[in-house]
């Protein structure tokens, strides 16, 4: 088995005003129990808007800090998963239902990224 990092990715100024609706979250956990009972997800949650955030930059070995939000950026995380599948097509799969419960009122995007695991014995 192999972990992946789901990252799912929102435009804040298009999204429905006052987030998601309680038919939402209602279908959005009976996906989660599905994924944990099937052993797929490891993590989730959903991330505060950028206006709460702050990003670290480093450039020349100085960071610097700027506070939210981040106009220069259309799209943010607006949420991650972290689960556990047989395969990357897998986890597509797995990413495809989960935009899926969210219908046509939601414009988003999952970036699926396998995560690096330690070399055993490491």
């Amino acid at each position: 088995m192999m972990r992946f990092m789901m990252m799912v990715r929102i435009d804040e100024k298009t999204a429905p005003a006052g987030g998601p609706s309680p038919e939402l979250m209602a279908e959005m956990g009976k996906l989660m129990d599905e994924m944990t009972e099937a052993g797929v997800l490891l993590d989730t949650a959903g991330l505060r808007p950028s206006a709460e955030g702050v990003r670290v930059h480093l450039a020349d070995g100085k960071p610097s800090v700027t506070d939210g939000p981040f106009a220069e950026a259309k799209e943010v995380i607006g949420g991650y998963a972290l689960i556990q599948a047989a395969s990357k097509e897998e986890a597509v799969d797995w990413a495809k239902r989960f935009l899926r419960v969210h219908g046509d009122e939601w414009e988003i995007t999952a970036e699926i990224r396998q995560v690096e695991e330690a070399p055993a014995g490491a």
